[in-house]
């Protein structure tokens, strides 16, 4: 019984046959494998017809013993040669004296030699390379793909001697479609009929690819089988390259059924993809002679190299075409960037090569459409299925629906699709369109499979008629040939050549605009640590000498100075966010030797700019009050946690301990006042400061409108909240030094007695250094507004250290340096940029302070060159 398949019927039960492995051969020959030794193992039960000799008396013998010396001598030759060749032939070889002479075959499978051989059948036919030459020149003449493949169908018809000659090409899905033909009188046609994909197993198709010639010579054959049998100890045969390997069961009732009684078929091998087969049909038995099929298959392998070399000679043509369609392109686009956006401009340039009914640009999520193409809503859908499926190459269908099923409604409007991908990553695509075109397949037979049972075991039953089955195709498109599919990729080059020109000049505009950017931010930098110098000297110098005025001037610089450091690390983020935990540590750094008192935890959490300034004031008059009356006066320590509220914004825990005794002020100065209401003011957030007897204790909150949080950070996360690495940050050495890398020193006033050189162009701030350099010790301050002042001065004395503003007047003080570096002369630089940009790409290790000044980091530079210059040389190379 057989039916039609079931929905979960298995359809790979014919790719698990043994097709190679059947331990079986055809009648029309023998075989006998042996060992490297010539000890016979296996042995076709036939071998008495041919050789005179039972398969018993074979087995366990040695086959060279049976053996004509000639015979014998002439194996061994071609044995040798097998290593190279695959297999090798004999024609009218006797092998046993008083026997008919044979053909014979040999080949190794794995360990195993395996000779083959059938009766000699006598013939005129002429020598075989004159006839495959003979063959080859004709076909060579045929000025058209459809000439050639029909020459090619009626020579082996000729030379063969069957009914039926087909060239049978398959397509990308596996099925197949006779495309040339070439029969006898009276036999039926079966040019233009396609066969299904399942017609020819995966195993099968491999094994044309390894073996490319097969005969069957009598479908009504019974089958001889291989000695001894199958067993424990005897594995069945692999018959793959075997002349005379027996037939599928399954393949057999396919014949039968299409009423072949022999078949020939000769693989057609392209570029090492099996591209097709000549097969042959015959309506009664029949075996040419092993001349004649040697001469069919040479031919055949002749047809399939001339066959790629037509097709590599029109894909050069089609190259040539790209090339010049690519170059107008090139040219046109680069000309006028808004053709990448006019499709109807872009369907007429590429009409000529790629037909089409419309067409879709969609760049950057927008789509200009031209022709019959689907609505902008399913382009945009089908985009974005690309960008997952194929986003960097050529994509072809003939049927629209398979990719998104609403397609199938507007078939009519665009049924296939060429997408041609326009930009390095997943994003924008040329699309083609082809309409619906209504055509009809003309099957052999109903290609739908039968299901059958006999015998308790499954198996497909092939069809049981091969008269033309024709099916009506709808929602598919003419597919686009791989002609098209190269010129769409010639396309797509073309056009990312010219997108990358563009892209890498926007790449080089926006370097220059983000060094514009980098130069404006350093100027401006550079005029608000000027302006906040200036501020600090107009205070300085207006001060007095009365200790009231002295407390404040100092109070007010600290102030600013915090706001200046403040200023740095947003310019440093290019007035982006700024790490919340670098303004702690700035802070506590401009303390000595309090640094080391902080714990400094939590979540590493940035600040807008506006919260840095005023967080900059707060966090100053906490160490600041620390530094004078609380823990950090005294041998204690500062516990600050920063812990988030996701969505909400972050908690600010102050902490202070092992300090003195802490009560509340009598009375509210300005510092308290920055506490208690600046973040409420400036932040809208909240601020809580208690005076607890261990030490105070402040508590804020930052809305979330203030605070950047990384996509690295998590809410719960426990890591210490250091400040991240500057990006592109100098040296350690080229900032002011650390306090704790400075030695403590006798003295508080190491220049003292010495004469000092100070170039600034700047009245007040060259007052208020000139006065530091002075507490510092310095007998004289020689001051230099110019370089030219600064040169004149240098030839007049010798001087025991100098302070260098970098940027004087439209100059720098770099060359002046290096005459101060070669005469031994200790200096620093000062400056108004930030760390990055104080030197630039001056490779050296000297030491920067930044405006405005403190005394105390002087007083650590000071002590930092001179430690240097006490050294000698090699001494600066500092960790």
């Amino acid at each position: 019984m057989s039916d039609h398949l079931d929905a979960d019927f298995d359809l790979t039960i014919c790719d698990r046959e043994p097709i190679t492995r059947l331990d079986q051969i055809q009648d029309f020959a023998f075989l006998i494998a042996m060992t490297n030794d010539w000890t016979v193992v296996r042995v076709s039960s036939n071998t008495h017809d041919f050789l005179a000799v039972s398969p018993e008396q074979l087995l366990g013998s040695r086959f060279d013993i049976w053996l004509t010396k000639a015979a014998l001598h002439k194996i061994r030759t071609r044995v040798a040669l097998l290593a190279s060749t695959g297999s090798e032939r004999l024609f009218g070889l006797t092998l046993v004296p008083g026997m008919p002479p044979l053909d014979v075959s040999i080949h190794f499978q794995e360990d195993l030699l395996i000779v083959e051989g059938e009766f000699s059948q006598k013939t005129d036919e002429p020598e075989v390379a004159s006839m495959v030459r003979a063959m080859a020149a004709r076909l060579a003449k045929a000025n058209t793909f459809e000439k050639f493949h029909t020459d090619a169908a009626r020579q082996v018809l000729a030379i063969s001697g069957f009914d039926r000659v087909m060239i049978y090409r398959f397509d990308e899905e596996g099925a197949g479609e006779v495309i040339a033909e070439s029969t006898r009188a009276g036999i039926e046609s079966f040019l233009g009929l396609h066969y299904p994909a399942s017609d020819i197993p995966q195993q099968a198709r491999a094994l044309y690819l390894r073996n490319p010639f097969r005969i069957i010579s009598n479908v009504a054959d019974t089958p001889v089988a291989l000695l001894p049998p199958i067993d424990a100890v005897t594995p069945p045969l692999d018959l793959s390259m075997a002349v005379s390997r027996a037939v599928s069961p399954v393949h057999i009732e396919y014949l039968v059924n299409m009423g072949v009684a022999a078949s020939l078929s000769i693989s057609i091998i392209v570029e090492g993809r099996l591209w097709g087969l000549i097969a042959c049909h015959a309506t009664a038995p029949r075996l040419p002679s092993f001349v004649l099929r040697t001469a069919a298959e040479l031919f055949g392998a002749m047809y399939s190299l001339m066959l790629e070399s037509r097709q590599r000679h029109g894909s050069g043509e089609d190259e040539r075409k790209a090339r010049l369609l690519a170059d107008r392109l090139i040219a046109m686009i680069a000309g006028d960037e808004t053709l990448l956006r006019n499709a109807q401009w872009l369907q007429d340039m590429t009409r000529d090569v790629i037909e089409c009914d419309g067409i879709a640009i969609h760049v950057g999520g927008t789509t200009h459409s031209h022709g019959a193409t689907p609505s902008e809503q399913q382009i945009a859908i089908l985009a974005h299925h690309l960008n997952g499926a194929s986003p960097s190459r050529v994509f072809i269908t003939d049927c629209l629906a398979e990719i998104h099923p609403p397609c199938a409604a507007t078939a009519d409007q665009a049924a296939g699709m060429m997408s041609i991908p326009i930009s390095r990553s997943p994003r924008d695509y040329i699309l083609l369109f082809r309409r619906e075109r209504l055509s009809q397949i003309r099957w052999g037979g109903d290609p739908a499979k039968f299901q059958s049972a006999d015998g308790g075991t499954p198996r497909i039953s092939p069809r049981r008629s091969f008269e033309a089955f024709v099916e009506e195709i709808r929602g598919r498109s003419a597919r686009f040939s791989d002609r098209e599919q190269r010129m769409g990729e010639a396309i797509r080059q073309a056009l990312i050549e010219v997108i990358l020109r563009y892209s890498d000049a926007a790449i080089v505009e926006r370097q220059r605009a983000a060094e514009r950017q980098d130069l404006l931010i350093a100027e401006l930098n550079h005029r608000v640590r000027n302006i906040l110098a200036l501020i600090r000297g107009l205070i300085t110098q207006t001060g007095g000498a009365s200790p009231a005025m002295a407390r404040y001037t100092k109070a007010l610089g600290g102030r600013i100075q915090a706001l200046a450091r403040a200023h740095d690390r947003i310019t440093r983020q290019s007035w982006g966010p700024a790490p919340l935990a670098g303004v702690f540590e700035d802070e506590f750094a401009a303390h000595q030797g309090t640094k080391e008192r902080l714990s400094l935890a939590g979540p590493a959490v940035l600040l807008q700019p506006k919260a840095i300034s005023t967080m900059a004031l707060v966090i100053h008059e906490l160490v600041t009050n620390s530094s004078k009356y609380g823990a950090l006066s005294m041998t204690g320590s500062v516990d600050v946690t920063i812990a988030m509220v996701d969505g909400e914004g972050i908690h600010l825990h102050w902490r202070e301990s092992g300090g003195p005794p802490v009560a509340p002020p009598t009375r509210r100065g300005f510092g308290s006042v920055v506490l208690e209401r600046a973040v409420p003011f400036d932040l809208e957030g909240t601020a809580d400061l208690h005076f607890r007897p261990g030490g105070i204790e402040a508590d804020f909150f930052i809305p979330q409108q203030h605070v950047f949080v990384p996509d690295d950070v998590a809410a719960s996360d426990p890591t210490p909240a250091r400040p991240p690495a500057r990006p592109s940050s100098p040296p350690a050495e080229l900032a002011a030094p650390p306090p704790e890398a400075v030695p403590a020193l006798a003295s508080d006033a190491p220049l003292r007695g010495a004469l000092v050189l100070l170039v600034e162009d700047n009245m007040l701030i060259a007052l208020e250094a000139e006065d530091m350099l002075r507490s510092l010790g310095a007998a004289e301050v020689f001051v230099a507004p110019t370089l030219v002042d600064a040169e004149r001065l240098i030839a007049a004395h010798r001087f025991a250290f100098a302070m260098l503003d970098i940027n004087i007047g439209r100059g720098t003080s770099f060359e002046l340096a290096t005459k101060l570096k070669r005469s031994g002369t200790p200096f620093i630089f000062a400056s108004g940029y930030g760390d990055e940009l104080a030197l630039g790409r001056r490779a050296s290790e000297e030491v920067v302070i930044q405006k405005p000044y403190e005394r105390d980091h002087l007083l650590r530079a000071v002590h930092w060159v001179l430690r240097d210059a006490a050294a000698g040389p090699g001494s600066a190379e500092r960790d």
